[in-house]
């Protein structure tokens, strides 16, 4: 007997393609949650994410590439640019999630949930600008925060040397 699965996913984005990426994630061992639009992952003690906006998203993931320090990176469409790095390690990074937030960057922990691709969002589909099988880990929050600690030093030196 055939099993018949009800979807509330857009048709822009199969059943199939859904349930394959679902499978994917929780092999991976990732909690994920079916939403009327995708899927999400639900941040926990394991896996959390942090979410950079605009020249600071573009800093970071130079820097991260740069270092050979990158991971998963779900890119967010919209009028700015939008990065989510997933991260490993919060709950023993209070300072460096703590110089995160200072520094501008939206921290999820704690059963956050992320919109993660193919999911469908006001202003098109996330997806990944480095995708979990292209990336050879997922990074500790301390290596994002060196990141976004190296973008904005950079950032104070062009500063710098243009009020000189």
């Amino acid at each position: 007997m055939e099993k018949t699965v009800r979807t509330t996913f857009p048709t822009s984005v199969s059943a199939d393609a859904m349930s394959a990426a679902a499978q994917d994630y929780t092999q991976r061992g990732w909690t994920v949650a079916e939403t009327a639009n995708g899927l999400c992952l639900i941040t926990d003690d394991d896996l959390s994410a942090i979410e950079v906006s605009g020249e600071l998203a573009a800093e970071v993931r130079r820097f991260l590439r740069a270092n050979n320090l990158s991971g998963p990176v779900i890119e967010v469409p919209g009028t700015e640019r939008r990065e989510i790095h997933l991260v490993t390690g919060a709950r023993k990074a209070a300072m460096a999630i703590e110089a995160l937030r200072a520094a501008g960057a939206t921290v999820h922990t704690d059963g956050a949930s992320i919109p993660l691709p193919p999911t469908q969002l006001s202003v098109g589909s996330a997806c990944w600008g480095i995708a979990p099988g292209e990336a050879r880990w997922v990074p500790p929050v301390v290596a994002i925060s060196a990141a976004v600690r190296a973008a904005a030093a950079r950032k104070r030196g062009q500063l710098t040397s243009v009020a000189c």
